[in-house]
């Protein structure tokens, strides 16, 4: 194994192992590049935001190509359609998070419901959703460390704890913008291993975006926002995107202090759209890794086949 590399891996389980020899610690939500198109996983008031139609989305992330073992890689899942239970507009989902990372592996399960209201007056759309579902968390304790040797705060066999998890939020969409916030893991759930005390902090996400239209109508302009808080921290992410004929986008992603992104995508065909993001960092954690990839798969059907296709400008069928 190459020099860097080595002294990457161990820059990884050094910070690890600080966090496990803590008494406590606050678990963070991962970080994708292209959440916007499958916001469900950090909102479940967008729940059935799109009329009449399924909407499903999938999204991978390797974090840190090069980097060696022990980097993250995280798929993030969700599915959401609108419903409506004795007349009353609503809306149903469930999203799937898992996480590897080094010794640790995180899986997060949760469903989605949303009460929708119609604002006729500025032609709005208002879900106000919750959340409800499970974690499991699970501690692998064989790791190959770069210099061989063990800790005594590491456990020597594998340990699993599986929490309630509740989340709650509300997303804002009209034709040409969408607002959305949310507050994941409100129950804080707590992960008790033999060698931790943990738990999750809660998670606080402002999201906000417009769609400009150029004199050329086959092409528009959308800038959007991302706000990631648990109040200690913050991050903020401007995003810029182009899109064609609304079939092809390109556009770039800041993470303020953290890292610089550009995203492509097209649309196959029906619906299905694919999408591929490239992230550099521009923290000192640049020195030991060759960017971050994510691939991100979408699918939009109609509930009822027998109405013709509509024509949508919204930032919410991203």
């Amino acid at each position: 194994m190459q020099p860097m590399r080595v002294f990457g891996n161990l820059v990884f389980v050094t910070a690890v192992s600080v966090l496990l020899v803590s008494n406590t610690y606050g678990q963070q939500d991962p970080q994708f590049s292209q959440i916007l198109f499958n916001p469900l996983s950090i909102n479940p008031g967008y729940a059935g935001s799109l009329n009449n139609m399924i909407n499903t989305g999938a999204i991978n992330r390797i974090q840190w190509a090069g980097f060696g073992e022990g980097a993250p890689v995280t798929t993030a899942f969700g599915i959401n359609a609108p419903i409506s239970p004795f007349g009353f507009n609503s809306g149903i989902g469930l999203s799937i998070l898992n996480d590897q990372y080094g010794f640790n592996n995180d899986l997060g399960i949760n469903l989605a419901y949303a009460a929708r209201f119609k604002f006729k007056l500025i032609n709005g759309d208002l879900g106000v959703g919750i959340g409800a579902g499970f974690v499991n968390n699970k501690l692998d304790p064989k790791w190959n460390y770069p210099l061989g040797g063990t800790d005594e705060a590491i456990p020597d066999k594998k340990e699993s704890a599986i929490n309630f998890d509740l989340s709650a939020g509300l997303y804002y969409n009209t034709e040409f913008m969408f607002f959305g916030f949310s507050a994941l893991h409100l129950n804080e759930a707590k992960i008790n291993k033999a060698a931790l005390a943990a738990h999750y902090t809660r998670q606080y996400y402002l999201t906000g975006g417009y769609i400009v239209n150029f004199p050329n109508p086959t092409w528009r302009f959308e800038p959007s926002v991302i706000v990631h808080s648990d109040l200690k921290t913050s991050k903020l992410s401007l995003n810029a995107i182009v899109r064609y004929n609304k079939k092809f986008w390109g556009g770039v992603s800041y993470r303020i202090g953290e890292a610089v992104t550009g995203l492509v995508g097209f649309e196959l065909f029906n619906g299905i759209k694919f999408g591929y993001a490239y992230e550099f960092s521009t923290s000192k954690i640049s020195k030991y890794n060759d960017g971050s990839h994510e691939f991100y798969l979408g699918y939009n059907f109609l509930l009822k086949k027998e109405k013709p296709p509509q024509q949508y400008k919204s930032l919410r069928f991203l």
